[in-house]
């Protein structure tokens, strides 16, 4: 009579491989990832990836959250899971890009040492006329935002309307009816050390991501951004104003995130002066739902989002 410890062993084992292998030949499959320097109109080289379907039907820019570049959030792929989101996007149709912001990355500091919002808002709208060259018959690029990307996408929907299809805010981290303040001038960048508790910290739903995962995610973080990015001028986020949005706009939050106020984001929906607009919830979800299993969920609203306003 066959050991059925052993049987259960053996099978255990072949699962593990016959799924790595399943990831293995999708990564063989899936489109190339381009690394590519765009230069801005001071000179400074941005870091911008992209992965694109072959005859791509939409554009999308991704833009990263306030500690982690592009990669590590946005084209992570373990041994056993896809979790990239270009890759998502690519298999929908799309050309995706990923920007890493000055000091993220491979993009360097700015020659002060900080970013600034209207800094990062006016480089995303470069970034966005460089990826609209490539693609002239797609008539525009969406902008997705995460977190702090989510400002920087709302800053340059707000100041470079004319350069955003459409926008989508996802884990939109404040209240606009919040002050911002600036540090003190002649402050030097702190050039903080990160943490793996940081790059972790985010996924406090149990049971949405494997700890593997999270461990990759931790990795590719640490790897990406071993230095924190410095920001300030902070008062230019003053100016955000959803009265003054008029591009189509889609708000996606998650039940569990602990930077989201239904009651500021309720007003705040209101507000937006498009009235091509959409809210939505992800429930069982928390701030890093984008690389948890509410992500198949946070994929489908971004594209129905995007054909709706195409409507």
């Amino acid at each position: 009579m066959p050991n059925k410890k052993l049987i259960t062993v053996i099978f255990a084992r072949f699962s593990i491989v016959l799924i790595a292998f399943f990831i293995l030949q999708t990564q063989v499959f899936a489109a190339p990832l381009v690394e590519q320097r765009v230069t801005m109109d001071d000179g400074h080289k941005l870091t911008l990836y992209s992965r694109s379907a072959e005859n791509p039907t939409a554009a999308i820019l991704l833009i990263h959250g306030r500690t982690w570049s592009a990669l590590p959030d946005f084209d992570l792929v373990t041994a056993q899971e896809d979790l990239s989101m270009m890759n998502a996007l690519v298999k929908e149709g799309m050309a995706v890009y990923a920007i890493d912001l000055r000091g993220y990355g491979k993009t360097p500091r700015d020659k002060s040492g900080w970013n600034t919002p209207e800094q990062a808002a006016k480089d995303t709208s470069m970034v966005l006329d460089y990826i609209d060259s490539r693609h002239k018959t797609l008539k525009g690029t969406t902008v997705f935002g995460w977190s702090n990307g989510s400002l920087v996408g709302m800053l340059t929907a707000q100041k470079y309307p004319d350069k955003v299809k459409n926008l989508v805010l996802y884990g939109f981290p404040i209240d606009t009816q919040m002050t911002f303040e600036d540090s003190l001038t002649g402050q030097i960048p702190h050039k903080k050390p990160t943490t793996a508790e940081a790059a972790a910290e985010d996924f406090i739903v149990p049971g949405t991501i494997s700890k593997e995962a999270i461990d990759a995610y931790v990795k590719a973080a640490l790897a990406a951004d071993p230095v924190r990015a410095d920001w300030n001028r902070l008062s230019q986020w003053n100016q955000l104003d959803a009265a003054n949005i008029l591009v189509p706009t889609l708000l996606l939050q998650a039940e569990h995130d602990p930077l989201a106020n239904l009651d500021a984001d309720a007003l705040f929906f209101k507000k937006l002066a498009t009235q091509d607009k959409q809210w939505v919830i992800l429930s069982n979800a928390d701030h890093a739902a984008l690389l948890e299993s509410a992500r198949f969920r946070l994929y489908h609203a971004v594209v129905s989002f995007m054909q709706w306003s195409e409507l």
